[in-house]
């Protein structure tokens, strides 16, 4: 059992009358310079909000005696979280300028004394008294303000000068999450699938494979945003229109937020660990390294971290585990595989509307021992033995053994129902 504390941020468009347009204004463009000056420091001294604190704060209440004193404490922590993220670009070479420009700031009000939400409206203390900020019907705030959810201490507030002002509003729950260290949800992420190996009490009982086909997406919209841009610039108004109605990102984010759902929900059925192998930034950049234009296209494409901040901010246990050299060994034999090859495999499944319709799908595999054994499964499993047994003991086989595994197919859009089977781990290629 743990305590899980889960946080969600509604982005809430307001309206703002001509006294809170000018208090605001009085605010935006002195913000500006403190935040410069305290980011340059912050990055000449390696400082902290504390430090920021301390050198600053008496000069700029005599500077700007109007601002309030929580927006300025507020700019320390603007200040530091953008020195951070400098000294980060600057170490991986990513940086274009010797030290980061600000040209936009948010205003940060670190304490909800000076804000609350009232009858449909945001009320905010300013220098010109308590200004209100409207805002129309939004369900999402609603849900969070009427859910049991609490709103955090900070506000965010980007205002442009004008009558629009989008204010960041974090609500935050505390969850209960229950879980059996023995019952497993292991997960290995794809470029076309989700595998998913499932341990009860450290025996390996089902394996689910997700058919996401996330990289074909990437491929085809690669192909049409190539073609729409041909012979043009990207930054006309015509081309830019084309390209945002290709919808590439929400198309990629639905089938990532359906298999997230369902793993949380075999997570809480099974009352198991979420163990997901962890590929980060470097570990991309490492096999980006010596390939072609079209395939670190791919790479960095790669949804996997936007499903592990998925799953790390739902109600579970989720455990981030390497992923290095999950692939080749076998974890029923614990002999090394040299390599795969390539199978491409044909399948008739019922879709929700119950019409059947042909499946491809392109398999990994290779022979260990007279067995075919597939890539992504064994990635899977290993994943789950690296948690279960960090000291190197073997697997506990369940009553079918080895030669018995059977791979439920799944759709992202049709929710838990299995389609088809097939046998993985066999001296031939099954369906049932």
């Amino acid at each position: 059992m743990e305590f899980k504390v889960l946080r969600r941020t509604v982005v809430l468009e307001c309206y703002a009358n001509r006294v809170a347009r000018e208090a605001l204004r009085d605010i935006v463009e002195p913000l500006k310079n403190m935040v410069s000056e305290m980011v340059e420091y912050a990055l000449k001294h390696n400082a902290s909000q504390n430090t920021l604190h301390r050198v600053f704060y008496e000069r700029y209440r005599r500077e700007y005696p109007w601002i309030p004193t929580r927006v300025i404490k507020g700019a320390y922590r603007d200040a530091v979280r953008r020195a951070k993220s400098f000294r980060e670009r600057l170490k991986k070479g990513k940086a274009r300028t010797s030290k980061p420009k600000v040209r936009r700031v948010t205003i940060v009000y670190s304490d909800n004394q000076d804000w609350s939400i009232e009858s449909g409206s945001l009320k905010i203390k300013t220098h010109r008294g308590w200004v209100e900020l409207k805002y129309g019907n939004n369900k999402q705030l609603h849900r969070y303000l009427y859910g049991g959810w609490i709103p955090a201490s900070e506000l965010k507030l980007k205002a442009d000068g004008g009558r629009r002002v989008l204010a960041y509003i974090t609500f935050v729950k505390v969850y209960t999450v229950f879980y059996d260290k023995k019952n497993v949800i292991a997960v290995d992420g794809n470029e076309n699938n989700i595998t998913i190996a499932i341990f009860k009490n450290g025996v390996l009982v089902e394996v689910i494979r997700i058919e996401t086909g996330l990289g074909r997406i990437v491929i085809a919209y690669a192909v049409r945003r190539k073609r729409i841009s041909k012979g043009k610039s990207t930054k006309t108004r015509e081309v830019k229109k084309k390209l945002r109605k290709l919808r590439e990102g929400d198309r990629k984010k639905d089938i990532l937020y359906k298999v997230a759902n369902f793993i949380e929900e075999l997570a809480r059925e099974n009352n198991a660990v979420v163990v997901i192998g962890d590929i980060d930034g470097d570990d991309k950049e490492r096999m980006e390294k010596n390939k072609s234009r079209k395939l670190r296209h791919r790479i960095h494409q790669w949804s996997i971290a936007t499903l592990i901040k998925l799953l790390e901010d739902r109600p579970i246990h989720v455990v981030r585990v390497s992923e290095r050299g999950s692939s080749s060994v076998d974890p029923f034999t614990g002999r090394r595989i040299d390599g795969y090859s390539p199978l491409v495999i044909r399948t008739a499944v019922r879709g929700a509307n119950g019409k059947f319709k042909v499946v491809k799908i392109v398999l990994r595999v290779a022979y260990v021992d007279g067995r075919i054994v597939e890539r992504d499964v064994v990635g899977a499993i290993n994943i789950g033995l690296k948690y279960l047994y960090s000291d190197g003991s073997p697997m506990a086989l369940g009553s079918t053994g080895a030669h018995e595994v059977w791979v439920k197919l799944m759709n992202p859009h049709q929710g838990p129902t299995p389609l088809t089977e097939i046998q993985v781990f066999g001296n031939t290629i099954k369906y049932r």
